[in-house]
């Protein structure tokens, strides 16, 4: 992922640092699985954790160069590491990585570094569910208009917007907290998993101690239909992260004017016109949002493989890991800090709500013609010709509210006392149900 959109803290899971700490630790935690059962001697799984702690504790850039060079010769990344471990080991490096494949490794740290991803994405998932909450309550009652159709349908409240993007968050930060119970598993079984030489004890201590569980049935690698459910669940929360943009791209067009991202001091908005305030964190984000849904059906596609192995799934996720997790890394406190700070215009709501002449309240109108006695279908037609005479002259000399053109119909005018009109068009009837909503979604209290 390129440095513009990437964080320190979920660079630094997919570090190779932090890779080989993992690889390591893997290999010390077999080490003593093994001597737990009389393996390999005891004293051998001592000297591997001291002396393999010590020089990954002081791994630097020269030692990962060194790394690289083994594996220009080797052609493989485990020996390659295998190799400048045993240089700080010595003797008792003939013990490590008994009976195991590579695969164990590569996948069980795969596993953990998953993990960790997870852990910090949740974070941001909470940021972003705080930043939600507290605007939705800020503006619990602030009328605004509903859009179907990116047309004026009936008034909500901004609140109970911001409290749908909240209750989708939670689910997905449901979603995520199962996708990574689904891909903390570890695999210590050897080649095609059949643990031949090694004990199945060995997997499960290793797994208990990184935080995993043993898997199931490893084949030789995790299946990774595991990998798929954890990348598709990405792309899901890509997508909320989308949806919310939209909402703030169309909120802050300049004939909407609603809501708009912070404009900070020293800012500019264009080159060429001095006066723009564009939308570009909310494009932004639209834009992360396809990079991490771009994983989705290669992580699918990694299912599957040939056989008990292949390693056609090695260079996907070798892209994938890192990209989609750092993607969605950042666009979650980007949206966050954006939500945080945006500035909200209840005023230009409500204009807006009214810009029509009134025409958004004809389903309760309609109502209120059906309840004085009118048949159903002509009430529809009453109040569809009324609301069409509003629409089509709005602006214009002859132009009259949806108020004035339902007062000119004879059967309204004899049927429907004005204070039931009155009722029928205020918008604080859509206010009823706003704290059953927010008990939904919030919870009592």
């Amino acid at each position: 992922m390129v440095p513009r959109y990437t964080r320190p803290e979920m660079a630094a899971i997919w570090a190779p640092e932090n890779r080989f700490r993992i690889w390591f630790e893997i290999e010390a935690l077999a080490a003593e699985g093994m001597a737990r059962v009389g393996a390999i001697p005891e004293e051998a799984a001592r000297n591997i954790r001291e002396k393999g702690t010590v020089k990954l504790a002081g791994i630097c850039q020269d030692d990962l160069d060194r790394i690289d060079a083994i594996e220009r010769e080797t052609r493989h990344d485990v020996i390659a590491f295998l190799t400048w471990l045993a240089e700080g080991i010595g003797p008792d490096s003939r013990f490590v990585h008994q009976g195991m494949t590579s695969s164990d490794v590569l996948d069980t740290c795969l596993s953990v570094q998953m993990t960790q991803a997870a852990d910090l994405l949740l974070k941001d998932l909470d940021a972003v569910l705080a930043a939600l909450k507290t605007r939705a309550f800020e503006h619990k009652n602030t009328l605004t208009i509903g859009r179907s159709h990116g047309i004026h349908a009936e008034p909500t409240t901004f609140g109970v917007k911001l409290a749908g993007h909240y209750a989708e968050f939670s689910r997905n930060r449901e979603r995520l907290v199962q996708a990574r119970a689904e891909i903390a598993t570890a695999a210590i079984s050897g080649a095609v998993g059949t643990f031949a030489h090694l004990d199945p004890s060995v997997e499960e201590y290793v797994a208990s101690r990184l935080g995993l569980t043993a898997e199931t049935v490893s084949t030789q690698v995790i299946p990774r239909d595991r990998h798929a459910a954890f990348f598709c669940t990405l792309g899901v929360i890509a997508s909320g992260v989308e949806r919310l943009a939209t909402e703030v791209r169309h909120l802050q067009r300049s004939e909407v004017r609603e809501a708009e991202e912070f404009f900070h001091a020293g800012q500019k908005g264009s080159s060429a016109m001095p006066h723009k305030r564009n939308p570009v964190l909310s494009e932004n984000l639209t834009g992360l949002a396809r990079i991490v849904r771009a994983a989705v059906v290669p992580a699918l596609e990694n299912v599957t493989l040939w056989h008990e192995r292949d390693i056609s799934h090695s260079s996907v996720e070798r892209v994938i890991g890192p990209d989609a997790t750092l993607a969605l890394d950042f666009a979650l406190m980007r949206l966050a800090g954006m939500m945080e700070r945006l500035v909200v215009h209840p005023e230009r709501m409500l204009a807006n709500l009214e810009s029509l002449g009134g025409v958004v309240h004809s389903g309760e109108v309609l109502l209120a013609l059906t309840k004085s006695g009118i048949l159903r279908e002509d009430a529809y037609r009453i109040v569809q010709s009324c609301a069409m005479e509003t629409w089509t002259k709005l602006g214009t000399p002859e132009g009259r509210s949806f108020r004035e053109n339902l007062e000119a119909d004879a059967e309204v005018s004899a049927r429907v006392p004005a204070d039931v009109l009155d009722a029928a068009m205020d918008p604080g009837i859509h206010l009823k149900a706003v704290d059953r909503i927010f008990e939904r979604v919030f919870g009592a209290g």
